[in-house]
């Protein structure tokens, strides 16, 4: 199958190079060798063209927030791809950035005998420029291909202010693009004429220096990695168990910190391990149907299809897939909320600017900035978990030990942030720099989504007026003690269990 046009495009207007080795594809963030535009397009041009297939994946040293906890989970995946890549024949190059700049030029040189560069889309963190400033150098052509979400990123109009108004738009367009899906696993494939790419030698002086798939020294560790393991097959792994385990009571279990009712899959979907079109075949391949009006039972028609979709546009929850409830919330969160979010980062440049807040969050927040706050706490304490609440410090503790915060709670974490902090502008700067240093799936779309929706994106007024928070939604850790057994998780991490 063809790459679908709409997720393709050039990063310059170099041409290809019929007479030069070898298609390169840079993997970038779609880092996994299964259900992949991105693997898919370059075996493509590989076949198309007659050259063997050249893979670089590589991690730098000094991105913001670099540390050893994120370094590792993306060394689990690399190590897992170089196995299978080689084990199918072809060529494979990983590279660890042993110091900062010590990649400068390797990109450059494996694409001056390249015949294309093809490479991932990614709409957040340092990703687009990298790219960008790439491209403009290169003799031949750059093409990225978006492997995000089910909906194409370029088949969106612009950023949508409520989650409401995207369900309403996937609601009407999201059909026709649930036929093109990539490949579930092109390694299967003959590769035979895809194989035995020479890289040119003087890559040597970048590889030899490289430490291999291992952290590099220098690297900061203060921040140790997850017990969580990365790369395709432990997502893979995680993914089954949470559809066989998990997803029958997701819906009853899902905001309970306790118990593990969530995927899980967050920090795999946000460095590529796993793919939102493998977790979405998951889900479906096994539910029954449930016509919108009927009970689940033995009224469940055959399996689930495209053209099972209720396509009126309505934006209701529930009915537009028309699977099992439970199945239904969560679709909604792996595709509404996550896909409302790359959309915004796609055509918002500024999503991580409190500037990018709707006007009316923005109205509120600054008539209350002289506020009293009642407890003001700097950063380092926030980090140390060091404040007079016992359920944020659990989650903060939570956060900084595993690398991730149960999703009901981080919203409250958020909202005693903005409370404590002087302004509401340092509030954001504050939980972009807890959650990107510390949580797996930081730096990402979905989650400046959540970040941004304590300030009121994706939101709408609340009343009553409260001080600080003027008419942005209002959460206190009073109401989550009476609505959460938290007793569990408050003891798992040094809370007051109280």
């Amino acid at each position: 199958m063809p790459t679908p046009a709409a997720r393709l495009s050039r990063a310059n207007d170099a041409p290809l190079r019929p007479d030069r080795d070898y298609v390169l594809y840079w993997m970038i963030s779609t880092r996994r060798t299964r259900w992949s535009f991105a693997l898919d397009h370059a075996i493509a041009r590989a076949r198309a063209l007659q050259r063997p297939l050249l893979v670089l994946e590589a991690l730098r040293y000094d991105y913001p927030w670099a540390n050893a906890r994120h370094h590792q989970f993306v060394l689990d995946g690399m190590a897992a791809n170089a196995e299978r890549l080689s084990a199918a024949g072809v060529t494979v190059l990983s590279y660890v950035e042993p110091a900062p700049r010590a990649a400068e030029g390797l990109v450059a040189c494996l694409a001056g005998r390249a015949v294309c560069v093809v490479t991932d889309e990614f709409p957040c963190f340092f990703l687009p420029r990298m790219v960008t400033a790439l491209a403009a150098r290169l003799d031949v052509a750059l093409e990225v291909v978006d492997s995000n979400g089910l909906m194409p990123l370029r088949a969106t109009p612009g950023p949508f202010p409520t989650a409401y108004a995207f369900r309403r738009f996937l609601h009407k367009h999201l059909a026709e693009h649930l036929y093109d899906t990539p490949d579930p696993d092109p390694l299967a494939a003959d590769l035979s004429g895809l194989t035995g790419a020479n890289p040119p030698a003087e890559t040597t002086r970048w590889l030899d220096e490289s430490p291999g798939l291992a952290l590099p020294a220098g690297l900061d560790r203060s921040v140790a990695p997850s017990s969580t393991v990365g790369g395709e097959p432990a997502a893979r792994r995680a993914l089954e168990r949470f559809v066989s385990e998990a997803l029958p009571t997701y819906l009853e279990q899902r905001n309970d910190p306790h118990l593990e009712g969530t995927s899980g899959l967050s920090p795999y979907l946000h460095f590529g391990h796993v793919s939102v079109h493998e977790v979405f075949d998951a889900v479906t391949r096994r539910a029954p149907v449930v016509p919108r009006g009927e009970a689940l039972g033995m009224a469940a028609g055959p399996p689930w299809h495209p053209g099972c979709l209720q396509r009126d546009g309505k934006g209701q929850r529930e009915g537009f897939w028309q699977l099992p409830p439970t199945h239904e919330a969560f679709l909604d969160q792996l595709v509404t909320w996550r896909e409302l979010g790359y959309a915004f980062s796609f055509h918002r440049p500024d999503y991580d600017q409190y500037s990018s807040l709707p006007s009316w969050a923005l109205a509120t927040l600054e008539a209350h900035k002289s506020d009293r706050r009642p407890s003001l706490y700097d950063l380092s304490q926030l980090e140390d978990a060091d404040t007079h609440d016992a359920v944020w410090n659990a989650a903060q503790r939570q956060l900084v030990r595993t690398g991730r915060i149960h999703n009901t709670l981080r919203m409250l974490w958020g909202k005693k942030v903005l409370e404590w902090s002087p302004t509401p502008e340092e509030a954001v700067r504050r939980l972009v720099h807890l959650n990107n240093r510390y949580a797996l799936d930081g730096r990402d779309p979905n989650s400046y989504s959540g970040i941004f929706w304590i300030f009121g994106r994706f939101d709408r007024p609340w009343g009553p007026v409260r001080p600080i928070f003027g008419t942005v939604r209002y959460m206190s850790s009073e109401n989550a003690r009476r609505k959460l057994h938290l007793g569990p998780y408050l003891a798992a991490y040094g809370g007051d269990p109280a």
